[in-house]
């Protein structure tokens, strides 16, 4: 998802999208640990991903750590 796409996010819809994204970094780390991963480049855009619905969510002032 792209800046401009999470910043359209309402904001009880970007808690859940940061959620999944944890969970989707969670697999993809278990996944390269166990040497399953293929595309380690996911790895990185996950993270990528996951800051900027963070930053998103600290500008709006939202509680992520529920």
């Amino acid at each position: 998802m792209n800046t401009k796409e999470i910043r359209d996010l309402r904001d009880d819809e970007l808690v859940e999208h940061i959620k999944t994204v944890r969970r989707d970094l969670f697999g993809l780390r278990f996944q390269h640990a166990t040497g399953e991963l293929e595309n380690t480049a996911g790895l990185q855009t996950g993270k990528r991903d996951l800051a900027r619905a963070l930053t998103i969510a600290r500008q709006r002032g939202i509680d992520t750590s529920k």
